[in-house]
C-alpha cells in the first residue's frame, strides 16, 4: 500500500516524460551510512571542545562540519541541472536481455559519476562533460513476451566526497518489445482458407520440408545462409543452394492445429517465422481471427513476430 502511494506522490511530482531535466523539485538528497557516521562522530567532537574549551578543537569540529555543509552543495550540484533523454530500444526475443538507451546532456557544467539503473541490478556509472552528451546502455532480463516497461529509472551522485547521496526516480516512458523465445520443431503447413489440399495426408513442415534443388548464380537479395562457399572458395563463383518448397499451394503457419500450451505454440510458430524469413520463402501467419497474408521480406517478418509477440496480450 505504501509503494502504490509512493508511486502515485513520484508521478505527480515527477510525471512520465520522454525527455526529464532534473531541478531541486525532482531531485533528493540524505546522508550515506558514512556521512551519518561522520556526524554522528561531530557530536563527541563538539563536547569534547566545549569540556575543555580547546580552541582547536573547536577549530576541527567545524572545519569538519562546513566540509559537511559544502558536500551538500556539490553534491546537488553534480545532478542539478542534467538532461536525460530516452533513444529508444530495439526488439528482443524472449530470455535475452533488453537494451534501453538513455542520452545524458550537460547544459552547463561538468557531471561526474553519474549512475543510473534499476535497482537491484548494478547501476551503470558515466561521466558527462560539460556542454556535452553521451549515451548509456541499460540492460533489463526479459521474462514474458509482449511491451516490456520498465519502472522509474534511479539516477544518483554521490560525487565528490560520499558523505551524501542525491538522487531522482525518473520515468522516460520507454518500451520495447519482446518476442516469444524461438522452439524447434516439426510444423504442419495448412493450406489457405478456401483452399483445398488435394494432396494425400498431411505435409509437415520440418529439417527435410524443402527439396534441394541445387546451386544457381547468385542474385542480390539472396541470403546469405545459402551461399556455397566451397564452391566460391575454389574459385568457381558465388553460387547459392537452391531449395523447392511445396508448390501449387501457398504456405500458412496456423496457430490452432498445433499442440502444446500457447507459449509453446508461440516459440514454434516464431522459429519457422525466422526460418522461412532467411530462406525467402512467401508464407502467410493465421492466429485465431488475425491473419496475416503470404509475403515475404523483412517487414513481412517484423509484422509476423510482432503478431506473435502482442497475440492474446492486453493493448
Amino acid at each position: 500500500m505504501l509503494e502504490v502511494q509512493v508511486d502515485r506522490w513520484l508521478a505527480r511530482r515527477i510525471p512520465p516524460a520522454n525527455q526529464v531535466r532534473l531541478d531541486q523539485r525532482r531531485i533528493f538528497i540524505l546522508p550515506t551510512r558514512a556521512g551519518a557516521a561522520f556526524g554522528v562522530a561531530l557530536v563527541p567532537m563538539l563536547l569534547v571542545a566545549i569540556n575543555y574549551q580547546n580552541s582547536l578543537a573547536y577549530g576541527l569540529t567545524f572545519l569538519l562540519l562546513s566540509v559537511f555543509l559544502v558536500a551538500i552543495l556539490h553534491t546537488f550540484r553534480n545532478l542539478s541541472g542534467l538532461n536525460l533523454k530516452a533513444a529508444g530500444g530495439a526488439p528482443v526475443f524472449l530470455g535475452e536481455q533488453a537494451h534501453f538507451h538513455v542520452t545524458l546532456e550537460s547544459t552547463r557544467r561538468e557531471h561526474q559519476a553519474i549512475a543510473l539503473g534499476w535497482p537491484p541490478f548494478p547501476l551503470q556509472v558515466q561521466d558527462v562533460a560539460a556542454r556535452g552528451a553521451c549515451d548509456v546502455e541499460l540492460h533489463l532480463p526479459t521474462e514474458r513476451r509482449g511491451w516490456l516497461r520498465p519502472r522509474r529509472l534511479r539516477v544518483e551522485s554521490r560525487y565528490p566526497l560520499g558523505l551524501l547521496v542525491a538522487w531522482s526516480w525518473v520515468d522516460l516512458d520507454q518500451a520495447l518489445l519482446v518476442y516469444p523465445r524461438p522452439l524447434e520443431g516439426d510444423l504442419p503447413l495448412m493450406p489457405g482458407r478456401g483452399e483445398d489440399d488435394g494432396d494425400d495426408g498431411q505435409h509437415v513442415l520440418g529439417a527435410g520440408a524443402d527439396d534441394y534443388q541445387g546451386l544457381r548464380a547468385y542474385q542480390p537479395g539472396d541470403s546469405r545462409r545459402r551461399l556455397h562457399w566451397k564452391a566460391y572458395s575454389r574459385g568457381q563463383g558465388l553460387f547459392v543452394k537452391d531449395f523447392a518448397a511445396l508448390a501449387g499451394r501457398d504456405l500458412w503457419l496456423d496457430l490452432d492445429p498445433l499442440s502444446g500450451d500457447l507459449e509453446e505454440r508461440l516459440g514454434l510458430l516464431c522459429h519457422w517465422v525466422l526460418q522461412l524469413s532467411a530462406r525467402g520463402q512467401p508464407f502467410g501467419l493465421r492466429l485465431g481471427a488475425q491473419e496475416l497474408a503470404v509475403d515475404s521480406g523483412d517487414a513481412h517478418r517484423e509484422a509476423c513476430l510482432r503478431a506473435l509477440a502482442l497475440f492474446g496480450t492486453p493493448r
